[in-house]
């Protein structure tokens, strides 16, 4: 599984980073996020892609894996 750590970055940066993972991808990736918007952000983004995904937070981080 390919790992995106976007923590402690500003939208859209997290956003551009999982789209450019998930684009190249041919397993599932898994982006790593700490606020809420940037989740948000990115589940929109894998709903409108119609791609499997699920969300997970631990300790204050948003575990978001995104299927290919």
């Amino acid at each position: 599984m390919k790992t995106v750590d976007a923590r402690g970055l500003a939208c859209p940066e997290p956003l551009m980073m999982a789209q450019a993972a998930v684009k190249k991808a041919d397993e599932p990736v898994e982006v790593l996020v700490d606020s809420v918007i940037p989740k948000e952000n990115i589940c929109k983004f894998a709903k409108k892609k119609k791609k499997d995904f699920s969300v997970e937070e631990r300790e204050g981080v948003f575990h978001i894996v995104i299927q290919p």
